[in-house]
């Protein structure tokens, strides 16, 4: 898909936690980090798109997800060169239990510092210089 130079691609993510307030990110098969979620549908709502999103990438069902955005950031894509942006929601799950998928082949609840030592996506780099876990 190309995206013109004036638009954004948005994309809807959650911020799950752990009982330490580490943040969730999921395991591409590439070997990158992200966070969960994905790309919101023409007419879906957030947090549709994200039940839709981490059911078909994880096989997990939510049981929460925020009535509003708790980060929101720009950034543009690691080799396509297109912009988009994250709408970031607290989120909870059902579970743990997840299904291997080419977006989600591992999940590991990290640090601020943890993180920035793996392969981050672009966004997920923006995302944990944003991130304060005193805000949740």
């Amino acid at each position: 898909m190309i995206i013109p130079d004036h638009f954004y691609r948005v994309s809807i993510k959650a911020l799950i936690l752990d009982e330490n307030k580490r943040f969730m990110l999921v395991k591409q098969d590439n070997g990158t980090w992200e966070l969960p979620g994905g790309g919101l549908d023409y007419g879906e709502n957030p947090q549709d798109c994200l039940k839709r999103e981490i059911k078909e990438e994880m096989g997990i069902e939510t049981i929460f997800i925020g009535k509003t955005p708790v980060y929101f950031l720009t950034s543009k894509h690691d080799g396509k060169g297109h912009w988009f942006v994250n709408v970031i929601y607290e989120t909870k799950l059902k579970n743990l239990n997840f299904t291997k998928s080419n977006e989600c082949i591992d999940l590991k609840f990290f640090t601020k510092d943890e993180a920035l030592k793996e392969n981050l996506f672009s966004n997920v780099t923006d995302f944990v210089n944003m991130y304060n876990p005193n805000n949740h």
